[in-house]
């Protein structure tokens, strides 16, 4: 027997799922534990080989495949933990990485400052050179410059270097000539080259992804590398890989050169389990997906079977954060997961994060020491979490202590301790529901027109009152919903992918120079797999979009292409026609008679490493058990409800569950509200209908 091994390392929880070659999936969970990233991976692994009846060395050993999953790179950024990093670019345009895109999170805010660059000025360096946007030279390449530069960087301590050159785009060799420079002189020091990395137009985004590239790659390398020499040691001798931002996973080698693909890695993979079980319970391919962690909320969207995709990720609040700058699964987060923590401001109003108790110490009922009121306290008080099966038994929690952290709040508000503590749930679901609205609505997208996937350890508290307020009348919440990222993993492919620029109209088309640019992107992705030895019989197949807009519009959309290249006029209106219908998909507007201009190319290359799932299709319709317990449970109201507990475990398929009602799972409680029904599926996950009163 062998295994297929997902570990997703999250702020508060460490998620591990494991997959053996029938397509059997158990799930571990543990405690993240910041200080050594692999004692909190192993604690999740014991608990998934214990859940297997075989030992931790057992499990390694077998272990054929491992991808995983983590939140280094993205902590790095938020707390400025990464590398002193320089950053190098045209005379003249010192500010790129302070003045950003102009943009203001308030505009009627006079007051704000700049906004603190990622790169602080005095660590940005100016070298004569200068490129135009044709590719023609202006401005010769100052080499002695350079190599003073080399000496400064040497003497002021600079671990990465980031090169962003104002039209490398168009032509490299300036940029090219640096990074030799660079070698000889400085050979240990890491380096990133915006051409290499993100050739696109728009200069602060290829300054921001740059320097956030190249600060990672210290962080990034020693990372990785001491996982794979603890997982070696450990006794697993089978391959490693890594999950990415873009919707996929990759080597270890290709990530340290690009340590950017793993900034919310993590969260990029929820999407693709949501598409996963969607289609495996016949919900459609149009679906919101949900996580809903110890730390944030986090949600994506999926369009006609595809991930959503966008060049606009911020780290931080939009405008005054930092820009990723490269194409990554669309996921926005906020701070309300099951750790976030509820205060009262200066005018006696109640909010919900962004501050998460995290792992350490946790919520209050954790009884590590925390004494902040958390979601979690409020469920614990609610009567939803049961103390002594808080992740399947491994954890007993302390109702009191969550009851005097929620007490402190009550205090402050004047309300009872119980619907103080509803009116934290319904705070942070209104949070929920605001990110939910953001990827949906403002992107032409009616939530009650879909389904949503909900996981996450949290995710069962109150997915379905966010699911009714929003209109939509189905929830799925799968079996191992508290893995959600850790189960995209177990469907993910290894993902690679490139662009280029070339800008061309649909009046002008430059079919010769398109052509050019798509083969080029076909060999770079194909050298990409020529370099993955161990999946050179693995079927893959390789994408192009385009980026492209009506000419006079600011921001392209992502138009897949219908045809692999331009060969004839019919393939330009092909694709013509796909951007009109992707346009009026997201817009509600079509504007046939504009001209398309298309700014970037893109190709994005697929290898699968599918697993065959088997679930068993015998199922008739099932009895349903008798509850174990009932137990009081608040729901609003200021009276209680006796409400019915049912272990997930004594459940069958096929069996129906009217609320109110709480189902228990080792590592999540799903509350089934009055007013709703869930059904157990073939497959094991819950299936809620939102009734109409």
């Amino acid at each position: 027997m062998s295994y297929k091994i997902s570990v997703d390392t999250g702020g508060t929880f460490t998620d591990v799922i494991v997959s053996d070659e029938s397509g059997n999936e158990n799930i571990g969970k543990a405690l993240t534990t910041p200080n050594r990233i692999f004692d909190g991976m192993r604690n999740a692994l014991k608990s998934a080989a214990f859940d297997r009846d075989i030992s931790l060395e057992e499990l390694l050993s077998a272990g054929k495949l491992l991808i995983y999953g983590t939140t280094r790179a993205t902590n790095a950024i938020i707390t400025e933990s990464v590398a002193k990093t320089a950053f190098i670019t045209t005379k003249g345009f010192p500010d790129t990485l302070v003045v950003k895109e102009g943009g203001k999170y308030n505009p009627h805010d006079f007051s704000s400052d700049f906004p603190t660059p990622y790169i602080a000025r005095h660590n940005t360096f100016e070298l004569e050179e200068r490129i135009d946007s044709l590719g023609n030279q202006v401005i010769p390449f100052n080499y002695n410059q350079a190599l003073d530069l080399c000496k400064e960087i040497n003497r002021r301590g600079f671990k990465a270097v980031a090169v962003c050159f104002l039209w490398s785009i168009a032509n490299s060799d300036h940029e090219k000539e640096m990074a030799r420079i660079l070698s000889d002189n400085l050979p240990d020091l890491p380096y990133t080259l915006s051409h290499e990395l993100i050739p696109v137009v728009r200069e602060y985004r290829r300054a921001s992804a740059t320097a956030i590239d190249a600060s990672l790659k210290p962080l990034m390398q020693s990372h990785l590398y001491d996982l794979e020499k603890d997982l070696r040691c450990s006794g697993y001798s089978g391959d490693i890989l890594v999950s990415t931002i873009a919707g996929g996973c990759s080597d270890i080698k290709s990530l340290i050169d690009k340590p950017i693909y793993t900034v919310n890695s993590g969260p990029a993979m929820a999407p693709i389990a949501g598409l996963e079980f969607s289609k495996l319970e016949g919900c459609g391919e149009d679906i919101i997906v949900c996580d809903t962690g110890g730390t944030t909320f986090d949600v994506g969207l999926v369009r006609d079977g595809n991930l959503a995709f966008t060049r606009d990720t911020w780290l931080g609040q939009p405008y005054i954060g930092h820009l990723l700058g490269i194409s990554s699964v669309d996921v926005r987060s906020v701070g309300a997961g099951g750790g976030s923590i509820a205060w009262v401001d200066e005018g006696g109003l109640m909010r919900i994060g962004p501050n998460s108790a995290g792992a350490q110490p946790g919520p209050a009922c954790y009884g590590q020491g925390g004494t902040d009121a958390t979601v979690s306290d409020a469920a614990a008080i609610l009567g939803y979490l049961n103390p002594d099966f808080f992740l399947g038994g491994q954890m007993t929690l302390d109702v009191k202590a969550a009851e005097k952290s929620i007490e402190l709040i009550a205090n402050k508000i004047n309300l009872s301790s119980h619907l103080t503590a509803w009116k934290i749930l319904t705070l942070s679901s209104d949070l929920m529901m605001k990110a939910i609205s953001d990827i949906t609505i403002n992107e032409g997208f009616d939530p009650r027109e879909g389904s949503i996937v909900a996981g996450g350890g949290a995710a069962g508290i109150n997915i379905m009152n966010i699911a009714k307020e929003l209109g939509c009348h189905r929830v799925i919440i799968p079996k191992l919903a508290s893995a959600l990222s850790a189960s995209g993993m177990q469907f993910a492919d290894i993902v690679a992918e490139e662009t280029l620029s070339l800008v061309t109209t649909s009046e002008s088309f430059d079919f010769e120079g398109v052509n050019n640019v798509l083969c080029k992107l076909q060999n770079k992705l194909e050298a990409f797999k020529a370099s993955m030895t161990l999946y050179s019989d693995v079927p893959y197949e390789i994408d192009y979009i385009a980026e492209a807009r009506y000419i006079g519009q600011v921001w392209e959309l992502d138009t897949p292409l219908p045809n692999k290249r331009f060969l004839q006029q019919s393939d330009l209106k092909s694709f013509v026609d796909k951007f009109h219908h992707v346009h009026q998909r997201v817009f509600e507007v079509r504007d046939e008679g504009s001209p398309v201009e298309i700014m970037s190319w893109k190709a994005r290359l697929s290898i699968k490493l599918d697993i065959v799932k088997s679930y068993n299709s015998d199922v008739t319709k099932a009895e349903l058990p008798s509850f174990s317990q009932k137990r009081n449970c608040w729901f609003g109201g200021l009276e209680p409800i006796s409400t019915p507990i049912y272990k997930g475990s004594d459940i069958p398929v096929g069996s129906v569950i009217k609320g109110p009602a709480v189902i228990e799972e080792p590592t999540t409680t799903i509350v089934v509200y009055p007013n709703m029904v869930t059904k157990i599926s073939i497959s094991g996950n819950y299936i809620i209908d939102i009734l109409e009163k």
